[in-house]
């Protein structure tokens, strides 16, 4: 345990904040794109479906970089139970409230809006339960994903840390680029086999909501959250990812080429998935690099609008989706142009978030519920210091 408190790091708290919000345009991109979701446009936009596919190739993966990152530096912090407790409740805690509050009448309303209520007394037990997973988890599935991490990390992270006490060597302490991507690439192909075998095994299985969530999702994003921790542990490393690389750049672009090409070209009952992953794998890891090393030289600096943000962008993220879901049902019909009602959405959606996070802010028990932290008491003498 070490209770010195770690050097701020504003630009990676940055980077989350806007990782996190680019959801926003990325679902609102959703609906006028060329890919099938709840409610669609009936005229897509090629412009918006390649932002889509651009967000959706890295996003996530940069995400849990960063989550693994200061995961581990809390875990230096705490004992071990109190770090597990911390953590899954800062997470646990808004992705239960939200479950209720949010994507429960996100379902209601999506099946008002499809015409689906009728029919639900048809289904069979199985069939609902398995809607219910995709549906009341929808968006919140990273959360999930991290409560599943963390206590994975339980283990990992105690191993690494016997390996920093002793100071051995490490592959990771002269680490390149190189070497990295060869290891990711690697790490592909074995979760595609995985993804493989399983289809060719027991192919329902992957149609499972919670076995999506809690076991897919969780193999494929571990070494992004485990190369986190491995880049607080290795200064070298990370290092090599805030250092500007052209090959990184080049290489991510044309990652994202062959990504493009994919889910042109790319059947489902083919190879498409598995070529997606291991495109995905590698694509990550490179704009890991092009981020960190975009926002270590324009996002490292305190600002208390970027620090709104940062507090803002959990709860932003949360509700959302559902306004989103509102926009495309009710709104989006009435605006013929795709680029004037992706940003119409945007200005909805974002200034109705905006307004739900502030009025959140003055209620306590909602502040506490969505944010998974306890509310400090202010004593009348730091309020007169103040």
């Amino acid at each position: 345990m070490n209770n010195k408190p770690a050097q701020r790091e504003y630009f990676l708290d940055s980077i989350r904040a806007w990782l996190m919000l680019l959801g926003i345009p990325f679902h609102i991109s959703l609906l006028y794109s060329t890919h099938t979701w709840h409610m669609n446009s009936p005229t897509p936009s090629w412009w918006l479906t390649l932002f889509n596919d651009f967000v959706h190739a890295f996003r996530m993966q940069v995400f849990f970089v960063i989550s693994g990152y200061f995961s581990y530096m809390l875990f230096l912090r705490y004992p071990l139970k109190k770090w597990w407790k911390v953590r899954v409740e800062r997470v646990g805690i808004p992705m239960l409230t939200a479950i209720p509050l949010l994507t429960l009448p996100q379902f209601l309303m999506l099946q008002y809006v499809k015409g689906k209520t009728e029919t639900w007394h048809t289904l069979t037990f199985y069939q609902k339960y398995n809607t219910l997973a995709w549906e009341l988890v929808s968006h919140l599935w990273f959360l999930l994903v991290l409560v599943v991490l963390t206590t994975l990390g339980i283990m990992a992270f105690r191993f690494m840390r016997r390996r920093q006490t002793r100071r051995r060597a490490d592959l990771f302490d002269n680490m390149t680029m190189g070497k990295l991507t060869v290891m990711f690439l690697l790490l592909g192909l074995l979760y595609a086999a995985i993804r493989r075998t399983i289809f060719i095994v027991y192919p329902p299985i992957l149609s499972d909501g919670l076995f999506n969530f809690v076991v897919m999702q969780t193999l494929f994003y571990v070494p992004f959250f485990i190369l986190g921790a491995l880049a607080f542990i290795h200064p070298k490393l990370k290092t090599l990812f805030t250092t500007p690389s052209p090959w990184c750049i080049v290489a991510a672009l044309l990652g994202f080429i062959a990504y493009r090409l994919n889910q042109h070209y790319g059947s489902g009952d083919a190879w498409m998935y598995e070529t997606e992953y291991l495109i995905t794998m590698v694509l990550g890891l490179w704009m890991v690099n092009v981020v960190f090393s975009f926002g270590h030289r324009m996002l490292n600096f305190q600002s208390a609008r970027v620090t709104y943000f940062v507090n803002a962008s959990l709860f932003i993220y949360l509700v959302h989706h559902p306004l989103t879901l509102f926009y495309g049902a009710w709104i989006m019909p009435s605006i013929s142009s795709n680029s004037l009602g992706f940003l119409t959405g945007l200005v909805f959606v974002v200034g109705c978030a905006l307004v739900l996070y502030e009025i959140h802010l003055r209620i306590p028990l909602l502040r506490f519920l969505f944010s998974g932290k306890p509310q400090q008491k202010v004593t009348k003498t730091q309020a007169a210091s103040h």
